[in-house]
């Protein structure tokens, strides 16, 4: 990867639906270079894929809690075990193994603390090995 593909990656980060022809000005290559490029970033899987960004106030799911999950057993078994869960669970946005104090970071969005509390009780902690939860509700989103 050159300077070409880490500007082309930069400015599609921020804009996915640029033209071609404004992202091959912008970088100083022509359009069949400029594509070219894109293009082998996709089969080489540098880019993942293309995706909306939605406007969650809109489809009214604007609360956000970040819930640390500690497991009780945490061999692979049991990990792969929760992970699985985890991808059934609409409500998780994220989630992260972590090294700390507690197993697991996810991100919990909902339409609202009760949605959330649902979630929490029916969901989330019923997953495999959940030992106990801890929930940080967000009050503002400053940077996404």
């Amino acid at each position: 990867m050159d300077k070409f593909d880490l500007q082309i990656i930069e400015i599609l980060q921020k804009n996915g639906r640029i033209t071609i022809s404004e992202l091959s000005e912008r970088v100083g290559l022509s359009k069949t270079p400029c594509q070219a490029r894109i293009k082998k970033m996709v089969d080489n899987k540098v880019i993942l894929g293309f995706k909306a960004i939605v406007s969650h106030e809109a489809l009214d799911r604007n609360h956000i809690a970040f819930t640390e999950v500690r497991l009780n057993d945490t061999r692979e078994a049991a990990l792969n075990a929760f992970n699985a869960g985890v991808m059934q669970i609409p409500e998780i946005e994220q989630c992260h193994l972590i090294a700390g104090k507690f197993d697991y970071l996810l991100k919990v969005r909902t339409k609202n603390i009760k949605d959330y509390r649902k979630a929490l009780g029916e969901k989330i902690s019923s997953l495999p090995c959940v030992a106990n939860t801890s929930t940080h509700v967000v009050m503002e989103a400053v940077k996404d």
